[in-house]
């Protein structure tokens, strides 16, 4: 949870479903967070990148490529 806590935004992808957080203008609650970070397992979906204070959570390749470029 530090990871996210650290960051100002969380871009999590589940497939082709993307949910982006803005964390400075409306925080979601912890539990929303959660539900939203952890897989199936419940364990961090994978890949995890924080770069700067963005999070990406999940692979999407549109997201990766407009993020990462």
């Amino acid at each position: 949870m530090r990871l996210a806590q650290a960051a100002s935004r969380i871009i999590v992808a589940k497939g082709k479903k993307i949910t982006t957080f803005d964390l400075r203008k409306d925080a979601p609650d912890e539990d929303a967070l959660l539900q939203a970070l952890l897989g199936p397992t419940g364990n961090l979906r994978a890949p995890t990148i924080r770069r700067g204070k963005t999070l990406l959570v999940g692979f999407n390749a549109e997201v990766f490529q407009d993020q990462l470029g």
